[in-house]
């Protein structure tokens, strides 16, 4: 359920071709399957056998990019490139108009091709150039609007990065649990890796982590909104 739903609807159409023609599908599964081979090289020593390494490589991979958040192992003990790799999965997160959270595949894949365009522009500056995502052109509007949830996005993140940093814990385990509750993952490293839990923070940083859950699952802008002085103006 990482995947785009309207995927599925396009398989019960039958219409195979629309879906591998997907854009935004061929790089989620990119994703996963290099996520997966890159792991299970670099842990290979960690189990007995090449079948347990991969198994426990692509059930984590699939259990953080589609933030479900469970654990058969405790990846915290895996060396740091895994577990870069898996910090990296919890801002990816799973596909637009699917049950994941995390930043989506879809937005990334506009500002991988909003950054190409500009690198072209300055090029060439007289170029015209449109933005394509699955041979439509992208509005403007939308490209704005990507550029301004990833601000808000960083922002966010290092704000409730700051305030958590308060309780004195490991800059590892405080930017692991912001990324794990502000994407809805669940496990982080270190000190609320898969084998521990929160408990230990101040009642302000749970209450701080919370609302990052909250603004990661409703989406930034809605709480946002809700905490603007304007919202609550008489009109």
């Amino acid at each position: 359920f990482g995947i785009n739903f309207s995927c599925y609807y396009l398989l019960l159409l039958k219409q195979w071709k629309s879906v591998w023609k997907d854009e935004e599908l061929r790089l989620y599964l990119g994703i996963i399957l290099g996520s997966i081979v890159l792991i299970a090289l670099n842990t290979r020593g960690f189990y007995g056998s090449l079948e347990e390494t991969v198994r426990h490589a692509a059930f984590q991979v699939g259990s953080i990019i589609t933030t479900t958040g469970y654990a058969t192992v405790d990846f915290d003990l895996w060396p740091s490139f895994s577990k870069t790799i898996l910090l990296c999965l919890m801002v990816v997160g799973a596909c637009a108009g699917s049950t994941g959270g995390g930043l989506k595949v879809a937005r990334l894949l506009l500002l991988f091709k909003g950054t190409r365009r500009n690198i072209r522009k300055m090029l060439n500056p007289r170029k015209v150039e449109l933005i394509r995502n699955n041979g439509s052109v992208v509005d403007e509007q939308i490209l704005d609007n990507t550029n301004a949830y990833l601000a808000a996005y960083v922002i966010i993140l290092f704000g409730v990065f700051a305030v958590i940093s308060l309780d004195g814990f490991s800059i590892e385990t405080n930017f692991s649990a912001v990324l794990c509750t502000f994407n809805n993952i669940g496990p982080g490293l270190e000190a609320v890796g898969p084998t521990c839990n929160f408990s230990a923070y101040s009642d302000l940083s749970k209450l701080v982590l919370s609302w990052a859950m909250l603004a990661g699952r409703l989406e930034i802008f809605p709480m946002l909104i809700l905490f603007s002085r304007g919202t609550w103006k008489k009109r």
